[in-house]
């Protein structure tokens, strides 16, 4: 079988270049060589030598009107280079699995702007994108239900499986290990360190964070890691960019995050499997695959909600047991790159023998 996917950027970064590289690691795990079609190309990452890269120039066309050239483009391509099965991670009304790992009408939904013509033009090219796909593979509950209710695609046709995460690269380090980190970090003895992983701050909810922070009572401190902040209190401290997160998760008392709108959350189960419970909005995505000892929830549109849960997990992080000891058993699923693969591939081969012979 000759395996396709199309994406925006093949890269290290967040939500869905994340999520391509990994599939392409899981799919070379597997014995697979994909072909990826996208825009750009970060040929310095070993990755790249895994994949038959075809780049899809776009540098000419106006920003709004790229997801469409690219996705008629792929019609032509899937062809060319006799794809049997192309994996969407990025819209295309040729996919044969759409991936969503968040809509653009729940994000409108959330954000509660009207719609434009823009907005406009993208969903209907998602539209297309989920319902041409036999498999629509949806990254939480969350997602399948805004499948359901906005785009009408079909239980048949849809399936829930969280994304992975390396729980090689993402793992607890005993205690000696652990107090290096702190320091490293300049965590103070008796403060409870909060850590806020975040590259879009409005959406991820700092303001809120920020407010909370600078006038809880108990002795906290809140690690920005990410895009630079202008602190305004001692209780906040930005790190910088960090390309040692997973440190950074183990140094932490608890990772934190006060998103309005959340598909997902990688952080969550980056975090736990690093030894580290979350603190996260009770309606993001990726709470429903922790457990209760591993995320303590709160209300975002309630600031006193997450008042009582920063205070709720100061007393926690002074308990003898506040750390996670076997974070595996924390997630109601498998976080393991293969074993995704393995399920999207399972998922794609039990829908494709129902459909009806042409």
């Amino acid at each position: 079988m000759r395996l396709g996917i199309a994406c925006h950027r093949f890269g290290y970064g967040g939500g869905m270049e994340r999520y391509t590289v990994d599939l392409v690691k899981g799919l070379r795990e597997l014995g697979l060589q994909p072909v990826v079609f996208a825009r750009d190309f970060d040929t310095a990452i070993p990755e790249y030598s895994w994949i038959e890269p075809v780049r899809i120039p776009v540098w000419a066309l106006p920003g709004k009107l790229r997801d469409h050239y690219v996705s008629a483009r792929m019609r032509a391509l899937k062809a060319r280079y006799r794809i049997d099965l192309l994996i969407g991670c990025s819209r295309t009304v040729i996919s044969d699995i759409a991936i969503c790992g968040g809509t653009h009408l729940g994000h409108l939904r959330h954000s509660g702007r009207p719609a434009t013509r823009w907005d406009r033009w993208q969903v209907a090219l998602e539209r297309q994108h989920y319902a041409n796909a036999h498999l629509v593979l949806a990254h939480s509950e969350m997602m399948a239900r805004e499948l359901r209710d906005f785009y009408d695609v079909s239980a048949e046709r849809l399936r829930v499986l969280y994304p992975p995460v390396d729980p090689v690269m993402f793992c607890p380090v005993d205690a000696r290990r652990r107090a290096e980190l702190r320091c490293a970090l300049g965590i103070a003895a008796g403060t409870t360190a909060f850590l806020f992983p975040s590259t879009s701050h409005e959406r991820k909810g700092y303001p809120l964070l920020e407010r909370s922070f600078a006038a809880h009572p108990s002795p906290v401190v809140l690690l920005v890691a990410g895009r630079p902040v202008d602190a305004r209190s001692d209780r906040i401290r930005y790190m910088g960019y960090r390309q040692d997160i997973q440190d950074c998760y183990r140094a932490a008392d608890f990772t934190i995050l006060a998103s309005s709108y959340e598909p997902f959350g990688l952080v969550g189960p980056e975090s736990v499997l690093c030894g580290t419970p979350a603190v996260l909005p009770s309606g993001i995505g990726s709470t429903e695959a922790l457990s209760p000892q591993a995320c303590l929830t709160f209300d975002a549109s309630h600031p006193e909600s997450l008042t009582d849960a920063i205070g709720r997990a100061v007393r926690r992080a002074a308990q003898p047991d506040a750390r996670l000891a076997d974070p595996l058993a924390h997630l109601c699923y498998s976080p393991r790159v293969r074993t995704h693969v393995e399920d999207l591939l399972a998922f794609s081969v039990s829908l494709r023998r129902a459909l009806p012979a042409p």
